[in-house]
């Protein structure tokens, strides 16, 4: 009978935020697969764990993928878990949970820190409708190509940057989404100094032109504003005013109805129907 596969998050920045469940899990599972084995050692370290580790990072994911398979089919478990917050999301525990669906390996999830949720939660901008828009690409067409591809995205946007790269990253979004659009900044999230910058895209290019950028960033990005709905004509509402008079409904009646219907103006309607032929005196 084959093992099981663990998707196991943990902290971002607070060892406090690991889940009694969590540390229950790393103690009686056979093996751990990291991202970075010396990060993890000093997690397993911190519960007094010793624990085999195999290292499963996005160079090594195929070979190591495997090494790991052929561990859970052989009926030992697994915790999967990235350098911090819930694998899967954005490296290439994805694809491990995928090898293991398709050869009948069990895989469950223990919940716990994310980054770009902790983010969301922050921000300050909607949290109703969201898009994680991850890392993007290093190719300047490619990652040109993405965002224009958001250009008119109404939901909040959530992205991973590194601080080498975050200048020319506000540069492309104050390009495309323009100077005016609201953006958070947070850095060291969980951490002594949590800092969440709520600004928009100008200040935010301008804020780091002399301030060097420091730890991993998550950018919360507000979305295009929703299309006003196109105005209901008014000859079809006049219809609409001529139905409910065959009906037997006087006028300012039918006015007022179709008016809430169509979302126009109630006196519009009633005046506009007037100069209707069956509607003069």
């Amino acid at each position: 009978m084959s093992g099981q596969l663990y998707l196991l998050a943990t902290p971002i920045g607070n060892l406090g935020d690991l889940s009694f469940r969590a540390a229950e899990i790393l103690e009686t599972v056979d093996f751990v697969a990291a991202e970075d084995t010396r990060v993890t050692l000093k997690l397993l370290n911190h519960l007094g764990l010793k624990k085999n580790m195999v290292s499963y990072y996005r160079h090594n994911f195929e070979a190591s993928g495997q090494v790991i398979l052929t561990r859970l089919l052989a009926g030992e478990s697994c915790a999967l878990v990235s350098d911090a917050g819930t694998p899967a999301i954005s490296d290439p525990g994805e694809d491990l949970v995928r090898l293991c669906y398709d050869h009948g390996v069990a895989v469950t999830s223990v919940p716990g820190p994310c980054a770009f949720v902790s983010a969301l939660i922050l921000s300050g901008l909607p949290t109703g409708r969201f898009t994680f828009e991850g890392f993007l690409a290093m190719n300047k067409k490619n990652r040109r190509d993405h965002l224009l591809s958001l250009q008119n995205e109404t939901r909040t946007m959530i992205f991973y940057e590194a601080p080498h790269k975050l200048r020319a990253t506000l540069a492309d979004f104050c390009r495309v989404f323009g100077a005016e659009r609201k953006i958070a900044l947070c850095r060291e999230l969980t951490k002594r100094h949590e800092e969440v910058i709520r600004t928009h895209l100008g200040d935010a290019v301008q804020r780091y032109e002399a301030l060097p950028p420091k730890g991993e960033f998550v950018l919360v990005l507000e979305g295009a504003p929703a299309a006003a709905p196109e105005a209901f004509p008014l000859a079809d509402a006049l219809e609409l005013v001529s139905h409910y008079r065959k009906q037997g409904i006087p006028l300012k009646a039918a006015a007022k109805r179709a008016a809430e219907e169509t979302g126009l103006s109630k006196n519009q309607l009633y005046a506009a129907a007037l100069d209707l032929p069956a509607n003069r005196e």
